[in-house]
């Protein structure tokens, strides 16, 4: 324990320094993750299997720090996430396999177009699931950088599958992230959600549909997705709206948003469309210039898939597609704003942190803390209140 220890703090200084650390370096920490391992239960053959000559792939840490979910503009994302192709592509295998969809939606209780839009999203349906070694790439996760603690529970997950048969050292390859098969399951989620649908002894999401759709599904419903019920809707904001509203703390009766002003952006108005008394909240992924949604627990369920506000709404709209409804957006996205890069989101972080709001660590994540805390200098600033990080809000900032 001294001596894992001991590795941690040399790793963590690596990574603090900006430069990482050598191959020496890992093979130390393999050594102790090893003992690590062991006292989780995994076999001394299976971490020979897995681990020997095991190396650091630097592309990861690219990857890692450039995830198009958080480093592109939300309208970018979606153009790609919802193109004319992916749409066309879901229609044609939600239809190729519809009997299959509907048997899951039935047992399940998911929407079936929910769960062929995280297919298309996952991995292209079936198309693109990635090539990367799922033992290496979770090793180096685990190795040094922000995500060791998740890259270190992977990597034991992925273990104890190969340790109980559910899947050959050779199968596990996915994405630099390690997640895996058609619809992206990392280990853990696997472990816990995985499901064997055709009874033939294996949760096989590398291979088998019925298992791939059922896999998710399950996940979907123990997240609390309920089929039938709305993931959401793009909405108008009345003038003079008070954009501190929309934060993920708050969520009000459809009866109560409408009330204040907010209107359905098109169709039917929330009062004659949703429940009155169906609670939703606000979101604003582009700030007060860009569209705005009410969504419900539907969309919530979807974020624990993906704990990002562009995937969870490109899942949303691919949906929509899928079933035949429109899921085209009405308002205009503000494309003459661009994205931070990571530096540049530290940097906002440190500038609200030195003006006194304290946005929690200043680690490129703009998360709840830094969006409150951008929320409190956008007031005292006079500006609107929407904690969206932009790089006009950046340049005011310094």
């Amino acid at each position: 324990m001294k001596n894992w220890l001991i590795s941690l703090g040399i790793f963590a200084a690596a990574s603090l320094s900006g430069a990482r650390a050598e191959p020496a370096d890992f093979e130390r920490w393999l050594d102790s993750f090893r003992a690590e391992a062991a006292a989780a239960g995994i076999s001394q053959s299976v971490l020979d299997e897995a681990l020997t000559g095991l190396s650091i792939n630097p592309r990861v840490y690219e990857l890692n720090d450039n995830q198009p979910e958080f480093s592109r503009g939300i309208w970018d994302y979606l153009d790609s996430a919802v193109s004319a192709t992916r749409v066309t592509n879901g229609k044609a295998k939600y239809l190729e396999n519809q009997r299959l969809f509907t048997l899951i939606e039935n047992a399940y209780g998911v929407d079936a177009e929910i769960v062929a839009a995280i297919w298309g999203l996952e991995s292209s349906y079936g198309a693109i699931m990635g090539g990367h070694d799922t033992i290496q790439a979770l090793a180096t996760l685990a190795f040094e950088g922000r995500r060791t603690g998740y890259g270190r529970s992977q990597l034991i997950g992925a273990l104890k599958i190969i340790q109980h048969g559910y899947a050959a050292r050779n199968e596990l390859k996915g994405s630099w992230a390690g997640a895996m098969g058609h619809t992206q399951f990392i280990p853990t989620t696997y472990l816990a959600y995985a499901v064997d649908h055709d009874g033939d002894g294996r949760r096989d999401i590398w291979s088998n549909l019925g298992d791939v759709f059922a896999s998710t599904a399950n996940y979907l419903s123990v997240s609390g997705y309920r089929g039938g019920d709305p993931w959401g809707l793009e909405v108008r904001l009345p003038a003079g709206f008070d954009y501190s509203l929309a934060d993920s703390d708050i969520k009000k009766a459809v009866v109560e948003w409408a009330a204040s002003g907010v209107e359905a952006i098109s169709g039917p108005g929330l009062i004659e469309r949703f429940d009155p008394n169906m609670r939703g909240r606000l979101i604003i992924p582009a700030g007060a210039r860009g569209p705005a949604f009410i969504v419900f627990d539907n969309f919530s369920a979807i974020l624990k898939y993906n704990r990002s506000t562009s995937y969870a709404l490109a899942v949303s709209l691919l949906s929509e597609e899928i079933a035949g409804r429109s899921g085209a957006i009405v308002a205009a996205w503000p494309r003459d704003d661009r994205p931070l890069s990571l530096d540049e989101r530290k940097a906002l972080q440190q500038a609200l942190k030195d003006r006194g709001f304290d946005p929690g660590p200043v680690d490129g994540i703009i998360g709840a803390g830094t969006k409150s805390a951008l929320r409190a200098w956008q007031k005292q600033a006079g500006l609107p209140a929407d904690g969206y990080a932009s790089a006009s809000v950046l340049d005011a900032l310094r």
